[in-house]
């Protein structure tokens, strides 16, 4: 699919990526972003949608001659786009600081611009994180003192298709450990079974708030259970409404569960202590490395599980993500992997397992 480049707020179709992006005026750090459409392997369902394209923000942030690769990923259901982010980042005024290393100025700066917007927010923060590591020459990891050893296996995401499809996915998923399945439009067991009928593998599902009845909810937990599930990720809808009926589900569940959908931003940890066994954070839905880091911590204080995830996007927000993960007890960050048209090269699943590399900042080169 053509690339967007975007001038000011104005959209217009290009044949490929359009390398004239906006800069700001400073010479000392500059901003620029591409608009890009990424392309599914497969066509992507979950319960409320399928898609086969996410736009996303290529963004760089320029210092002395480094630069920091940055990424606003933006399925449609975050409300955020193109035009948006565009908007968002043509506010952004790096000019004011004299040096990058500000990062806690920089990023408070970013967060009071406008509310919301926090793909786009990401997508800087995750550009200065990974142009502070190149700066220090240290990948991330290092320098937040995590053991690379540590990391857990990610699982690779089968979405809701037919029969056939699923088979299909889950034998081109043979070299991963555990396997995400989507459920939540009805026909639940069939897509376990079909899996089961080729696979034996550990798997956790998620249902999007799929489910709409705790009690039947709870048996089909017991059932997965049986199944080799190892946890359910946003079983029921996330409204208040539904939050006792979600408290009441995790108090009898006999496998965790886990906010998605029910969680954003950093304030929203602490109300779900409680409704939910754990949370699953991602880098677009917070705002970036530096809120995602802080939920990690609320999370631990109140004995919560804690899982890394994604949207699909390219290696860049993919890498940066896994840059925490050996804080984690699960990772489901295969956004990168489900896409045909990557631009950029960076983490690497071995043996199912997440490994992250020594290059420095985030851990990735533009191909």
């Amino acid at each position: 699919m053509a690339g967007v480049t975007l001038i000011g707020s104005t959209i217009k179709a290009c044949d490929n990526i359009d390398k004239r992006a906006v800069k700001t005026a400073d010479e000392t750090m500059k901003l620029s972003y591409t608009a890009y459409d990424i392309q599914m392997k497969h066509v992507f369902t979950i319960a409320s949608s399928s898609r086969s394209t996410t736009p996303v923000m290529l963004v760089q942030v320029e210092y002395d001659g480094v630069i920091g690769y940055g990424e606003a990923a933006m399925p449609p259901y975050l409300g955020e786009s193109h035009l948006t982010a565009a908007k968002f980042l043509e506010q952004v005024n790096l000019s004011q600081f004299s040096s990058p290393f500000l990062l806690e100025d920089i990023l408070d700066y970013i967060e009071n611009i406008k509310p919301g917007n926090y793909a786009a927010k990401a997508s800087v923060d995750i550009a200065l994180h990974d142009l502070l590591g190149k700066l220090l020459n240290e990948p991330l990891h290092k320098l937040w003192g995590l053991n690379p050893e540590k990391t857990p296996n990610t699982s690779f995401t089968i979405g809701i298709d037919h029969r056939e499809v699923v088979r299909k996915k889950v034998k081109e998923a043979s070299a991963y450990n555990i396997l995400k399945v989507k459920l939540g439009k009805g026909n639940d067991k069939a897509m376990i079974e079909t899996i089961r009928s080729v696979s034996d593998v550990p798997l956790c599902v998620d249902v999007n708030q799929g489910w709409k009845d705790k009690h039947e909810a709870l048996d089909l937990i017991y059932w997965l259970k049986e199944k080799g599930v190892l946890f359910v990720e946003q079983p029921m809808p996330k409204s208040k409404e539904g939050r006792d009926d979600m408290a009441w589900l995790t108090q009898n569940s006999p496998l965790p569960t886990i906010a998605d959908e029910a969680l954003q931003t950093v304030a929203d940890v602490l109300p779900l202590k409680g409704v939910y066994s754990g949370i699953n954070i991602k880098l677009m839905k917070c705002g970036g490395l530096r809120a995602a880091r802080k939920m990690i911590t609320i999370a631990r204080a109140l004995d919560m599980k804690v899982m890394i995830g994604c949207m699909t996007a390219t290696s860049c927000p993919i890498s940066a993500a896994a840059q925490l993960s050996p804080l984690v007890d699960w990772a489901d960050l295969d956004g990168n992997l489900l896409i045909s048209n990557d631009v950029y090269q960076g983490l690497k699943v071995v043996k199912g397992k997440i490994t992250l590399n020594n290059k420095p900042g985030i851990g990735v080169i533009k191909l």
